[in-house]
């Protein structure tokens, strides 16, 4: 066994990128992957024992917080990866290889990739605060595994692959992110401000989008001599591949029922006698996307635990 870890940690030292090794949590993959595993742990085990004779916590105030830093750290991310390549013109969108030199501007791409990996960990709130709110039924398996794996999916492009092609996901996921972070941010100001988030419809749309225009900026890459790592092509492309579809079953479920059925669900009451929640906002079911890509079932008022 100590050969083989040996072994392993040899192939990331001759083979990673050499700019990268000694960065926080970037010398080995141990490190990253115990904190996925603790973080597992804890929202599928500690987590709901700690609060099962608790109340739910009110969190209104910290998720508004919350939200608006990853508005704000999105954006910075956006700004980032843009002005170290994509919105320069120094990146090809057709082919773009890794860069390995020591050039300041590659090495601001390089920088950024890893705060973008480190973006994976603040993520995890998502699933802390459902823990401490008691939604535990928000806490799928597809929403647990993918919050897991993704710090490790990363850390494995800022080991090899920091810049080039591949960064082009992370520019559209953080456009994203800035929006979506901001509808929730929004959401958790109450009934005053809900009743003008009537773009939740586009926004699902907007990440349908994101995925069509990865699939085909990654795949191009099958048909032409790039130099770019193939194994990463196939990855971020087939995880493109996979969300376009959740995403567009979704899309078909919620916005492309028969009339008759969404004045039905529409009228079906609540516990407490009402088709509306308790501040007055429909709990219909909304995709949430992280991130690293993950779509998931959530209610729209997911950043909004004090008014349910």
């Amino acid at each position: 066994m100590v050969g083989v870890l040996s072994a392993v940690q040899g192939f990331f030292d001759n083979y990673g990128d050499s700019r990268t090794k000694d960065w926080f949590l970037m010398s080995s993959p141990l490190p990253t992957a115990l904190i996925c595993a603790t973080y597992v742990f804890t929202v599928k085990v500690a987590g709901p024992r700690l609060m099962a004779n608790r109340k739910p916590m009110e969190l209104r105030n910290i998720l508004i917080a919350y939200n608006l830093f990853q508005v704000i750290f999105s954006s910075w991310l956006f700004y980032e990866i843009g002005m170290s390549g994509w919105l320069t013109g120094r990146y090809n969108f057709r082919c773009e290889p890794v860069d390995y030199s020591n050039h300041p501007m590659t090495v601001r791409m390089v920088n950024v990739c890893w705060w973008y990996y480190f973006s994976k960990f603040t993520e995890f709130m998502d699933t802390i605060f459902f823990v401490l709110r008691k939604k535990d039924r928000h806490i799928s398996t597809l929403h647990v595994i993918h919050h897991g794996v993704m710090p490790m999916s990363v850390w494995f492009g800022v080991k090899f692959t920091p810049g080039g092609h591949s960064t082009f996901f992370g520019l559209l996921n953080t456009f994203v992110h800035i929006i979506m972070y901001a509808y929730y941010m929004l959401a958790a100001l109450g009934p005053q401000v809900q009743k003008y988030l009537w773009w939740k419809k586009y926004l699902t749309s907007l990440q349908m989008i994101q995925f069509l225009a990865i699939m085909v900026h990654a795949f191009q890459l099958l048909f032409i001599d790039c130099n770019y790592p193939k194994a990463f092509v196939w990855w971020i492309g087939m995880h493109a591949v996979m969300f376009f579809f959740l995403f567009k079953e979704f899309y078909k479920q919620q916005y492309t029922k028969p009339s008759k059925q969404k004045v039905s669900d529409s009228s079906k009451p609540t516990a407490n006698g009402s088709s509306k929640s308790a501040n007055g906002y429909s709990k219909q079911a909304d995709y949430y996307i992280t991130g690293n890509g993950l779509s998931r079932p959530d209610l729209v008022h997911r950043a909004t635990a004090g008014a349910n």
